[in-house]
């Protein structure tokens, strides 16, 4: 199991979880409106998804907080553009300078570049624009 501080959350949550409304909901509403079953939410209730019970002892999620949980959950963005001379290699997956560049014209302004990782020896190809494209070391 993951660790409390972070659960994957399927794809189809992340999406359904912010139209959730600001309302109280049984875990069985709360299954069919993001289509999971009922065990998986019990589950992300003892990770520590936001709940409360009421006097009869039952279970109610509040639609706003729990989609800000769900939110919560995913991991941050970390997206940034390739400078000249950098490839995203496959196997390292990692941003990597690329070894003896060879640059291609393909057609109008868009370029091919083929280079190797440093770290591992594979190739890396990449697509680019030719304006963008700076002097290649």
């Amino acid at each position: 199991m993951e660790s409390p501080s972070r659960m994957k959350i399927p794809h189809l949550v992340i999406v359904r979880a912010p139209g959730l409304l600001p309302m109280l909901y049984t875990l069985r509403e709360l299954g069919e409106e993001l289509g999971i079953p009922d065990s998986t939410l019990r589950d992300w209730l003892v990770a520590g998804a936001p709940h409360q019970r009421d006097s009869r002892d039952h279970l109610w999620v509040n639609g706003e907080s729990f989609a800000a949980w769900v939110k919560a959950q995913q991991k941050p963005r970390t997206h940034r553009k390739l400078t000249a001379g950098e490839g995203y290699c496959m196997h390292c997956n990692q941003i990597t300078q690329l070894q003896s560049p060879e640059v291609r014209h393909i057609k109008g302004k868009l370029i091919h570049i083929r280079g190797k990782c440093p770290q591992c020896g594979h190739i890396i190809n990449r697509g680019d624009r030719y304006d963008r494209t700076t002097e290649l070391s």
